[in-house]
C-alpha cells in the first residue's frame, strides 16, 4: 500500500473535513484526472438534462487500457482552465447532488473481493492522505461507516461493483486485449445508453434475442434499468453467457 494511504475499518473515526473554509477548497477537483463509471456518466448527463451522446462528447475524452483494450471514460481536459473539473465553482461544485462516485468518496479509498462460492462481497478502505489537501486533523465525530453514509455513496457502490464484476469476468474469460467491434459494444451499452436504446427500440438491435416484452418495458424508460441489461448484453455477445430472462 502507497505510504500517503492509511488502512480503516468502518468504525475507524475520521480526523477529516471539507469544507469552503479549508483554504485548500476546491483544489482537489483542478489539475484532474478522473475516470468516470458507466453510472457516473449516467446521473451526471441526466442531471444536466443531456443525451449519453451529448454529454460524452462535450465533457469526456476516450482512451483504452493498454493491456485490456477495455474503453476508459474521462472528463476531458482543458489546458486553459489549468485541468479542472468543468462542474467546479468558487463555491463549490455545481453538479454535487449527482457527483462521481470518486469525488464522494474522497480521502478514502475502497478495494473489494468477491467470493466466487457465494458472490458475496468483502469491502476494505483506506485514507489517502495528500499534502495538498488541509482537510486532516480536524475531528469531525464520525466513523468511516457514517461518513460514507453522509456522502450518499451506497448506489454508487452498488452500481460500480457490477462493472467490477464485469471487467473481473473478462480477465478470466478474455485475457488480453479486447479490440475493434468488441470495444464498441462494450462502450455501447454501458456509457451511451441513449443510443443502446435508440438502436433496441427504432433498429430491431435485438430481434433475434427475443427479449421478454417485460423486460423490454422496463428498460424503455429506465436509465439504470438499461445499464444492468447494458451488462447482461455484454455479458453475452461477449463472453457467451446466456441472458438470465424468463417470461
Amino acid at each position: 500500500m502507497p505510504e500517503d494511504m492509511a488502512p480503516v475499518t468502518l468504525d475507524t473515526l475520521m480526523d477529516f473535513t471539507c469544507s469552503p473554509e479549508n483554504e485548500c477548497f476546491n483544489d482537489c477537483c483542478r489539475d484532474l484526472n478522473q475516470a468516470l463509471t458507466p453510472y457516473d456518466v449516467l446521473r451526471l448527463r441526466k442531471s444536466l438534462g443531456m443525451t449519453s451522446q451529448d454529454f460524452l462528447k462535450k465533457y469526456t475524452s476516450l482512451h483504452h487500457g493498454p493491456e485490456s483494450g477495455l474503453p476508459v471514460v474521462e472528463f476531458k481536459p482543458n489546458p486553459e482552465t489549468g485541468h479542472a473539473c468543468p462542474f467546479v465553482t468558487p463555491e463549490g461544485c455545481s453538479v454535487y447532488k449527482d457527483r462521481p462516485a470518486s469525488c464522494r468518496m474522497y480521502p478514502l479509498a475502497r478495494a473489494i473481493t468477491r467470493s466466487r462460492e457465494t458472490g458475496e462481497v468483502s469491502e476494505f478502505f483506506a485514507l489517502i492522505e495528500e499534502p495538498h489537501c488541509k482537510g486532516f486533523g480536524v475531528k469531525s465525530g464520525l466513523t468511516v461507516q457514517e461518513w460514507l453514509k453522509g456522502q450518499d455513496v451506497q448506489t454508487h457502490n452498488e452500481e460500480n461493483d457490477k462493472l467490477m464484476g464485469l471487467i473481473s469476468l473478462k480477465n478470466r474469460i478474455l485475457p488480453g486485449k479486447l479490440e475493434g467491434n468488441q470495444v464498441d459494444k462494450f462502450y455501447l451499452a454501458l456509457y451511451d445508453l441513449d443510443e443502446f436504446r435508440s438502436l433496441i427500440f427504432n433498429k430491431n438491435f435485438l430481434e433475434a434475442l427475443k427479449i421478454p416484452e417485460g423486460v423490454l418495458e422496463k428498460i424503455k424508460g429506465n436509465d439504470e434499468a438499461l445499464l444492468d441489461f447494458g451488462i447482461v448484453w455484454v455479458r453475452f455477445v461477449l463472453f457467451g453467457i446466456p441472458m438470465p430472462f424468463g417470461d
